[in-house]
């Protein structure tokens, strides 16, 4: 009989010191270990090698794939099925967010969801789902808000009272 042994993560300080003790074709290796076997992990690093530098270019060019999602939203609206595209679309954002890590772009992305989601003129009141999806952006949204700057936040501000006046 076969029993799997569970190995346990180091954690991130000991990874950092003996990726610190690494020469720099070790640590090649290892990067392109960890792209080639997760997906997940060579979007990240392809984000990190030829997009963090342009953060407003990486902006435009979600904001273009986040356009092109939307204009797949079911033409009937079935609620069911706007749901799961409104989720799929979501679910990249919410990647894209992640791989950036910045505030202000996540700030910008989720306004522009919301802003689209409107556009749209998809129904959220029938559906308590998409009711809910979308309030919770908005309060992921003045989560974000309150830890910027004052003239940051003045520079959102109406873009933020778009969105949440007619939800």
């Amino acid at each position: 009989m076969y029993f799997a042994t569970t190995m346990k993560a180091a954690s991130i300080n000991e990874i950092k010191r003996e990726l610190k003790s690494l020469d720099s074709d070790a640590l090649q290796e290892l990067c392109m270990r960890l792209a080639k076997y997760k997906k997940e992990n060579k979007e990240l690093l392809t984000y990190l090698l030829y997009e963090a530098d342009n953060e407003q270019a990486y902006i435009a060019a979600i904001k273009e794939d986040v356009d092109t999602l939307f204009t797949e939203l079911p033409a009937n609206k079935n609620l069911y099925y706007v749901k799961k595209s409104l989720r799929k679309i979501l679910r990249f954002v919410n990647k894209q967010i992640k791989y950036s890590g910045i505030k202000t772009t996540e700030l910008e992305l989720r306004i522009y969801f919301c802003s689209k989601v409107q556009e749209a003129n998809v129904p959220l009141r029938p559906s308590s789902v998409m009711y809910n999806m979308y309030q919770q952006q908005l309060k992921k949204i003045y989560t974000i808000v309150v830890k910027l700057p004052d003239d940051l936040q003045m520079d959102y501000q109406r873009e933020i009272q778009a969105i949440d006046s007619t939800s």
